[in-house]
């Protein structure tokens, strides 16, 4: 049995653009013989959706939008992260989609609150677990922070379930997938379950969601690990109902994977808002030099305009360095004097 794990990545209130790319790699999976394509949590929506939640017109779109790309889903099964309207009540959920209808649909259990993230504003608890079985192998499902919870795990297991799909949106930190991938090889192999870690990818606002969906077998051991930071459709291999080993990259250097982050966090932000360009002031010192190397490997020279402006304080060198780093990295640069605007402020003050 080959299954898919759809790392994608999704903007927030984009329906029709999300649903589009959730097809797309549903379509490529189906081409490379896959039974099963496991997406991230809410990604039909977006993560975080938040107020969007309450909108009517949001509500129905996203119903709409739900109905529309399940009537598309044949020979293949999806597990799709959505929210799901019943009532006044909204759930943060996740649909088995075979054959053009849900078969199945879990409400995340365990809801988080923090800085990042409010759930409770929005979504109601759910209470049940959701067994499926696809290929002779029962699949049981959990939402992000519902793992944090062993009885969670616990529970789908005794109902049955032989591997355990964790949909995800998880913000990247420093030294994340070390901690993170500690705790659920401690789950997987206490427990006795695979897991399936499918993580959301991509920038919105001041969230960074990294990817790096992983798979671990029954004894908590990593069987498959995929990049950070980066679309992909992950393929995985199972043989007599476990994971088979697969490609494990090594981790990279922290600063490395600090600085992808912020690449795609700025990205991310200026794709999804639509800007074409950015404009950056340099200083000719490191702070706005990482900046614009940053910009640079985020959208490419021909996307930056890089701008000294130089008063009789400003030091030669600040001027050089400045040039040199713009030359250097192949970005347009303007050198535009504020001396007059400064002596005029200074006289203004002075009468």
């Amino acid at each position: 049995m080959r299954i898919a794990i759809a790392q994608i990545n999704c903007t927030v209130g984009d329906l029709t653009g999300n649903a589009k790319k959730i097809l797309d790699y549903t379509n490529q999976a189906k081409s490379k013989g896959s039974s099963l394509v496991i997406t991230p949590e809410l990604c039909l929506s977006g993560c975080p959706p938040e107020d969007m939640l309450l909108r009517d017109g949001f509500r129905k779109a996203c119903i709409k939008t739900l109905d529309n790309l399940v009537k598309e889903i044949n020979g293949i099964s999806l597990l799709l992260g959505h929210p799901y309207f019943i009532n006044d009540h909204i759930y943060n959920a996740a649909s088995l989609i075979c054959n053009g209808k849900i078969v199945s649909t879990y409400f995340k259990k365990d809801l988080l609150d923090d800085n990042l993230f409010q759930e409770h504003r929005y979504f109601k608890a759910g209470s049940d677990n959701c067994i499926f079985t696809v290929e002779g192998i029962k699949f049981g499902v959990n939402i992000s922070t519902d793992i944090w919870k062993e009885t969670n795990v616990i529970s789908a297991k005794k109902e049955g379930a032989e591997v355990l799909i964790l949909l995800c949106a998880s913000p990247y930190y420093s030294n994340k997938l070390s901690l993170f991938h500690k705790m659920v090889c401690q789950r997987a192999h206490k427990i006795g379950i695979a897991i399936i870690c499918v993580n959301l990818v991509g920038g919105q606002d001041e969230l960074i969601f990294d990817g790096a969906s992983f798979v671990t077998n029954n004894k908590g051991d990593f069987t498959n690990q995929f990049d950070e930071f980066t679309e992909t459709l992950g393929l995985i291999e199972f043989k007599n109902g476990s994971p088979a080993k697969g490609i494990i990259p090594n981790l990279r250097i922290e600063e490395e994977s600090i600085y992808r982050a912020l690449c795609l966090g700025v990205r991310d932000y200026i794709d999804k808002n639509n800007f074409t360009n950015v404009l950056l002031g340099l200083s000719g010192g490191i702070d706005s030099s990482l900046t614009l190397a940053i910009a640079v490997d985020a959208l490419g020279p021909d996307r930056v305009w890089a701008v000294m402006m130089p008063s009789e304080y400003t030091a030669d060198i600040s001027m050089e360095d400045s040039r040199a780093i713009s030359e250097s990295l192949g970005v347009r640069y303007s050198e535009f004097s504020i001396k007059s605007m400064f002596d005029q402020f200074s006289n203004s003050l002075m009468n």
